[in-house]
């Protein structure tokens, strides 16, 4: 049985959230951020659904420190959705986002397509609509047709393809590919993007129908024409 950690300042909550999640996941009630990041430094989860607003130490804040050492999957529950939210929710490492108040149905479809994801992560090859990427070899083709990237693109196309359907803000393609984003600008994302859609144009993948520019917030690999 995995195990998500559950994060919110309100009891009534919390007991809420575990009433939903007990039949099909071990939960784990924290009530603060500090807590919460305590906890995650001696034990490991597999999953943490994070309240915005709590005192001392928003979930934003919470969010972002956690992010400093592990690759947990995160949701943000919040009563907050503004899109400015949502953005600075994905900017700073979340990898969902669901607006109180919620149906349990829609969380539990959420976090499944969260583990799906997560466990599509370890993959050394991935096979996309005629698409071939393979870790190993190290190569990319389309219908056997090779196609030259660099190793920025290379790991780049393989994150979307691992993730599908996941929204990755600049700053997030900066910290997963080039590992450290304070010496990198974001226009260089920007660039390494559009060299991957037009190399892939040249041998005819419908890339534009998949590699989607989402405005203000990055970029999103979408799995349906």
């Amino acid at each position: 049985m995995k195990t998500v950690m559950l994060v919110d300042d309100e009891p009534k909550m919390l007991e809420l959230l575990n009433i939903y999640l007990s039949p099909t996941y071990h939960c784990i009630k924290i009530n603060s951020g500090r807590e919460a990041i305590a906890y995650m430094k001696n034990s490991e989860v597999d999953l943490i659904l994070l309240d915005v607003m709590m005192p001392e130490l928003d979930g934003w804040s919470t969010c972002s420190q956690i992010r400093e050492f592990s690759d947990v999957p995160i949701i943000m529950l919040t009563a907050r959705n503004e899109k400015s939210d949502i953005v600075k929710g994905l900017q700073i490492g979340a990898d969902d986002y669901v607006t109180k108040p919620f149906d349990a149905a829609e969380l539990l479809a959420r976090m499944d397509a969260l583990f799906r994801r997560t466990n599509d992560k370890d993959k050394t090859e991935v096979y996309f609509k005629g698409l071939l990427w393979n870790e190993e070899s190290h190569e990319l083709t389309y219908e056997e047709q090779p196609i030259q990237l660099t190793p920025k693109e290379f790991s780049m196309i393989g994150l979307f393809l691992k993730n599908p359907n996941k929204i990755f803000s600049r700053s997030h393609l900066l910290e997963r590919i080039w590992g450290d984003k304070s010496f990198t600008e974001d226009r260089t994302v920007d660039s390494h993007i559009r060299n991957v859609r037009d190399k892939l144009r040249q041998v005819n993948f419908p890339i534009d129908q998949h590699l989607s520019t989402i405005w203000g917030v990055g970029y999103k690999w979408m799995s349906k024409e």
